[in-house]
């Protein structure tokens, strides 16, 4: 069934896009400081959204361990030192929600994403996570090109620079038609 068809079910899904995330690849104290800034405001929407027929799912880069699970991956970042703990701290999925490994840059390459989705009948997605203008950026071209409608909170994604993150927000809202007004 196409998503974008009137007899489409409005089923919302949020995807969180590699907040489980070392954040090992960088030193700088303003990115680690927004990518927690964006963890909490995705933890608030999730909170508010308890009680709802919302899907929460997880698609996170596996960072190039093959054979890790996402529950290993939550557990070796919890028991680390990494700037990346209190991400997982603030939103360690629960078991009811959904997680998926992904290989590449966009949330649908080499998943089962978009079978998922199917099932839920979802229609709508909410995209958060890091970063803006890389991963977020590419899965939802990806989510666009399946005629998906988007919301890409600005509170809830980051990137490293300030000014990638308002350019790729800018070429979702103008390219995409992606909603891109914050949670709050």
């Amino acid at each position: 069934m196409p998503h974008n068809s009137k007899s489409a079910a409005k089923n919302v899904a949020v995807l969180l896009i590699d907040f489980l995330n070392p954040l090992d690849f960088t030193t700088d104290p303003a990115f680690i400081r927004r990518a927690i800034s964006a963890a909490r405001a995705t933890r608030r929407y999730r909170h508010a959204l308890e009680g709802t027929n919302t899907s929460f799912i997880y698609v996170n880069d596996h960072w190039g361990n093959w054979t890790e699970s996402c529950t290993e991956l939550v557990g070796r970042l919890k028991d680390s030192t990494l700037p990346g703990r209190q991400l997982v701290e603030l939103l360690a999925p629960r078991p009811r929600d959904y997680t998926l490994l992904k290989p590449r840059h966009s949330a649908f390459y080499g998943t089962p994403l978009e079978f998922l989705l199917q099932d839920l009948h979802v229609s709508r997605l909410v995209l958060t996570g890091l970063a803006t203008n890389n991963c977020v950026l590419f899965s939802a071209h990806d989510a666009y090109v399946r005629g998906y409608e988007i919301w890409i909170p600005s509170n809830c994604v980051a990137a490293e620079r300030i000014r990638d993150h308002r350019q790729a927000l800018l070429h979702m809202r103008d390219v995409l038609k992606a909603k891109t007004l914050p949670t709050e």
